[in-house]
Order: structure tokens, then C-alpha cells, then sequence
């Protein structure tokens, strides 16, 4: 089987961290965002992952070079010249993608994290023998999103509507589809939305299916659903394999850290916290719903809450960093120094304090 991940464009709402990485490779959880749902995809068997891409491939591809031969699975690029939209990139990979096997083909958006039930995915789909399936998850507030109307006993999908002002349902579209190549027959080689032209057209001769996705669902595009949807992997991964959740008097709640990171003595670590691979933890330091990257340094008595600390950055003695602070990579903040809400650019030093949310160039 294949698999065509929509990569898109620049990653602007992660900035300043996709100032330095694009977007699929930001971590997650302590490894590129991308490849969690590369490693599920070759659970259920794909051969082969096509990156739908239209801003830097070739980090993207010397980046992976080294999975494909770790995870054994061929990685590859469809560049695109100009945006295609969401269904665009299907047509420009169509080769890739209509390989004569007759097997139908994932289409995934690369901010999605969820539990990636694609065994699942393929059962439904083989046993309804619509041409297309689409995954949706339940939300509170069905009116931010365009909700999927279908029907409960069968999985068929009657319409969409878009940000309804009247309550029609609560499942919206969860970005993770599986189509037979036949759908490839319906897109046309320009900018085109696949949920707004594609799905819809489909849905009309009735051969639209949705599933219900089990479990949890976040777009982790930006800083505030990034820190939920760590807070909501790591409360799965409790479920699922709780030994690779670090325990100890230190720690509450749920906290990831990489074999490599050093944490030293009176920290209090937690709950839904990653720290990544090379990082050190200096004594008395407070952690809580945030993400430290990979080769960090907190210095001693420091404290953190709902941010995100970029690569190879410094937190010195006794700051306080808090409220959706963002550090790009590389940026340095000096002892006892607030952050409240700051999105610092990498390469910068802090020196004094930002007293409300500001972006600092």
C-alpha cells in the first residue's frame, strides 16, 4: 500500500520554530512530528510514503534518508511548483500513487496526531465498498469547523456543512482518508480543495463512508493545540505503554524524557512534559505542560509552564518562563528573567524581561 502525506507550505502559526525546520520535522513528543504517522503507516503494511511538498524538500529528504533505511520503507517527494490545495498534490502524484494494484491509498495531513487506527481504517473501508473513506472526530464546537453529516448505522456521508450556525452534527473531518485510486479519475491538475470539491461530488453518488475515529485527535499547527494534543498523546501513551513514561518522586502526571537527558536533584517535573534527547535539568528546576527540545539547558531553580523551549536554548537560574512562551532555537535567557507569552526568534538573547505577549525579532 502507499501513503501521500500533505505537507504544504511554510508552517507560518508554528513560527518561530518552523524558522528552523519545516514543520514536519518540529518535534513532537520527542520525535519529528512526521514520523509518528510514518511508523503507523508501516505498521499496516505501506511500502511507500509520498511527501506532498512545496517549500524546502530537500531538508525534508536528507532528513529522512535515514528512516527509510531504519523503518525500511521508500520515502519520496512530490514537489509542487505552485499550492495545489489539499487535493491538487493527488493529481500531480498520481503516477506514484496509481501503481495498477487495485489497493486504495492513505491521504494524511501532517499537522494530525492521533492513536492512527488505520487497521481499522482498512477493515471499514474493504467491508462498506465505497470508493472513499473518510475519518471524523466528535468536537465541542461543531460551528468553528465544517461538520460531516452522515448516517450513524452505515457510515455514509450525506453533505458537509461548513461552520454552521444550527447544531447538525458534531463530527468533523479528522484529515486522515483512505481512497481507491478511481478517486484520482476526479481531480483535475490545478489548486483544488479536496474537502470542498472532491468529497462533497463524491458524497453525492454515495460512495463516501466516514468512521468514527477511536481515541484522541488534535492539529497540532500551532503553539496552544500543540501543548494539548503533547498532553493527550502522552495520557494515550499511559494507556498503551505506560513504561515509557518516566517515574520517580520527582515526577507528576505524565512526563516523557529521552535516555540521554540529565535531570538533576529537587526538580519537579510535570505533568505533560517531554524533554528531549541531550538536555540538562539543572537542580530545583519546575516543569509543568511544556516542551524542552533537544539539547537544552535549564538552569538551576528555573520554572516552566505551557511553553515551548526550541533547540539548544538556555533557560538561566531562577527565570520564569510561562503563558505560551515560545523559544526558536538557540535563544538564550538570562538569569531571573519573566517571560510572559514571549515568541523570541532563535539566535536571541533575553536580557530582560517580557512583561506581555510580544513577538521579539
Amino acid at each position: 500500500m502507499k501513503a501521500l502525506i500533505l505537507v504544504g507550505g511554510f508552517g507560518t502559526r508554528l513560527r518561530p520554530l518552523t524558522l528552523s525546520f519545516p514543520k514536519p520535522l518540529v518535534d513532537f513528543a520527542n520525535k519529528p512530528m512526521i514520523l509518528h504517522q510514518i511508523e503507523a503507516l508501516k505498521e499496516v503494511g505501506v511500502t511507500e510514503v509520498v511527501l506532498a511538498i512545496n517549500y524546502r524538500p530537500e531538508v525534508m529528504i536528507n532528513f529522512l534518508k535515514d528512516f527509510e533505511d531504519k523503518l525500511g520503507i521508500t520515502i519520496t517527494c512530490s514537489q509542487e511548483t505552485e499550492p495545489l490545495g489539499t487535493a491538487g498534490p493527488l493529481a500531480l502524484a498520481r503516477d506514484k500513487l496509481a501503481d495498477g494494484s487495485g489497493e486504495p491509498f492513505f491521504v494524511l495531513n501532517s499537522d494530525v496526531i492521533s492513536e492512527y487506527p488505520f487497521a481499522e481504517l482498512i477493515e471499514f473501508h474493504k467491508s462498506h465498498g465505497g470508493e472513499a473513506t473518510i475519518m471524523v472526530t466528535k468536537v465541542d464546537e461543531p460551528s468553528k469547523y465544517g461538520v460531516v453529516v452522515m448516517e450513524e448505522a452505515t457510515g455514509k456521508v450525506e453533505r458537509f456543512v461548513e461552520k454552521p450556525k444550527i447544531f447538525v452534527g458534531n463530527k468533523i473531518n479528522a484529515g486522515i482518508y483512505l481512497l481507491n485510486t478511481s478517486v484520482l479519475d476526479r481531480i483535475e491538475l490545478r489548486p483544488t480543495s479536496i474537502e470542498k470539491e472532491v468529497f462533497p461530488q463524491i458524497a453525492a453518488d454515495q460512495q463516501l463512508y466516514a468512521m468514527v475515529l477511536p481515541g484522541f485527535w488534535m492539529d497540532v499547527g500551532q503553539p496552544r493545540d500543540y501543548i494539548t494534543g503533547l498532553r493527550l498523546y502522552l495520557d494515550s501513551l499511559r494507556k498503551k505503554s505506560a513504561a515509557k513514561l518516566a517515574t520517580g518522586a520527582h515526577v507528576v502526571g505524565n512526563v516523557l524524557v529521552h535516555e540521554s537527558a540529565k535531570i538533576g536533584g529537587g526538580c519537579l517535573i510535570g505533568p505533560d512534559v517531554a524533554i528531549g534527547p541531550g538536555c540538562v535539568v539543572e537542580d530545583g528546576v519546575r516543569l509543568s505542560r511544556c516542551t524542552v527540545m533537544r539539547g537544552v539547558r535549564i538552569k538551576k531553580h528555573a520554572c516552566i509552564s505551557n511553553s515551548i523551549i526550541g533547540w539548544h536554548s538556555t533557560v538561566g537560574q531562577w527565570a520564569r518562563i510561562e503563558n505560551m512562551t515560545i523559544l526558536g532555537e538557540d535563544v538564550h535567557v538570562c538569569d531571573e528573567v519573566y517571560s510572559n507569552g514571549g515568541v523570541v526568534l532563535p539566535h536571541k538573547e533575553i536580557k530582560s524581561s517580557i512583561l506581555k505577549p510580544e513577538i521579539v525579532m
